[in-house]
C-alpha cells in the first residue's frame, strides 16, 4: 500500500496520484488539508523522507512569506509549524513502508514505484 499526501486543488498531486493508480498499485489517499499530520507524523516522514524539517516547507506560500520568511527555527520548531499550518507542506508526499519521497517529479514518482 502506498500513502499520498493529497492535495486535490495542486496540479503536482493529482499527477502523482494519477500515475499511482495506473499503476495498479493500492493507494491510500490521505488529503492533509482536511487531515493534517501529528507532530509525531511528521517526524516519522520526515525521516523517511531523509530531510532536515525545513525541507518541507512550502518556501512560496504567502503564509511562509509574510510569517517565517528570513527567520531562524528549530528543527522541532519548524515541525509545530508545519502540524498548525499544513498547507505549508510541500506536496504530495508518497510513503510506503520506511521509504518517502516528495513527488513533485513525475520521474521520482516512477522511480519510487
Amino acid at each position: 500500500m502506498i500513502q499520498i499526501l493529497h492535495n486535490p486543488r495542486c496540479a503536482k498531486s493529482r499527477q502523482a496520484l494519477a500515475i499511482l493508480n495506473e499503476s495498479g498499485k493500492s493507494v491510500e489517499v490521505v488529503e492533509y488539508l482536511k487531515n493534517p499530520p501529528s507532530v509525531s507524523e511528521l517526524q516519522e516522514i520526515i525521516a523517511k523522507l531523509k530531510i532536515k524539517p525545513e525541507e518541507l516547507v512550502r518556501k512560496k506560500e504567502s503564509l511562509f512569506i509574510e510569517n517565517y520568511k528570513g527567520k531562524t527555527f528549530t528543527d522541532k520548531q519548524w515541525i509545530q509549524i508545519l502540524a498548525e499550518h499544513p498547507v505549508l507542506i510541500e506536496r504530495p508526499i508518497l510513503i510506503q513502508g520506511n521509504k518517502a519521497v516528495i513527488g513533485r517529479e513525475e520521474a521520482k514518482v516512477r522511480a519510487f514505484l
